[in-house]
């Protein structure tokens, strides 16, 4: 399934931020630190496993489980 980086990206941006931008910017910022360009993935970007569990170990740092 192409796209899951997005969206899995999105989901903890939102669930992070709450609607507030800091918080959203803050939290690019840090995937951006941990090798993770939010920009760099549309819907259509093919789905690299390697990428998608350093989603998931940021997300865990933050205190946040994403779903499949």
């Amino acid at each position: 399934m192409a796209g899951k980086i997005k969206h899995y990206i999105d989901n903890l941006i939102e669930i992070r931020s709450q609607g507030i931008s800091i918080i959203a910017t803050t939290t690019r910022t840090k995937l951006l630190l941990k090798g993770i360009d939010s920009t760099k993935y549309t819907e259509s970007s093919d789905d690299d496993p390697a990428v998608i569990e350093k989603i998931k170990r940021v997300a865990e740092e933050m205190g946040i489980t994403l779903g499949d």
